[in-house]
């Protein structure tokens, strides 16, 4: 009997743990968008809009590598109130730092390991995401290419 062994290449960890994370914030009653263009020109991986209007950011880590060499997450934070790392099951969660969240998943759900902590964004920097964030969405939903948010 022959053994295959199957590498599960480092796009395809990022596409899962972004499809389980996106599942399960639908789950939990998010609108979930995938790459959302911040205004200070960063990409969040998701980002998301809450039943009472609570924007959460999700950063998707598919390794240690990636982990290492991408120390910006803190520049999302002025554009959510809840910020969180989503990982596969087999990453090495005590690398991440304690204070965001921790979502462990992989291409058919996941589970919130760690709530994120809520720091509640400005009424005006809120209103001026959520505009943006659901012109964004009705705009993919027309097949109209995605913008920056602005805010």
């Amino acid at each position: 009997m022959d053994v295959a062994i199957v590498t599960i290449t480092r796009p395809e960890i990022t596409a899962n743990v972004t499809r389980g994370a996106a599942r399960l914030l639908i789950d939990l009653g998010y609108a979930p968008l995938a790459e959302v263009t911040l205004p200070n020109g960063r990409r969040a991986d998701l980002m998301a809009l809450s039943p009472k209007g609570e924007l959460a950011i999700i950063e998707v880590k598919s390794g240690i590598e990636d982990y290492r060499v991408d120390r910006k997450w803190h520049e999302y934070l002025p554009y959510c109130d809840r910020f969180a790392f989503a990982v596969a099951p087999e990453f090495p969660q005590h690398i991440l730092p304690e204070e965001p969240g921790l979502i462990v998943c992989d291409g058919f759900g996941g589970a919130v390991l760690r709530e994120a902590p809520a720091t509640p964004l400005a009424p005006a920097r809120r209103k001026a995401l959520t505009i943006a964030f659901a012109r964004l969405a009705a705009m993919r939903a027309m097949g109209v290419a995605a913008v920056q948010l602005e805010a």
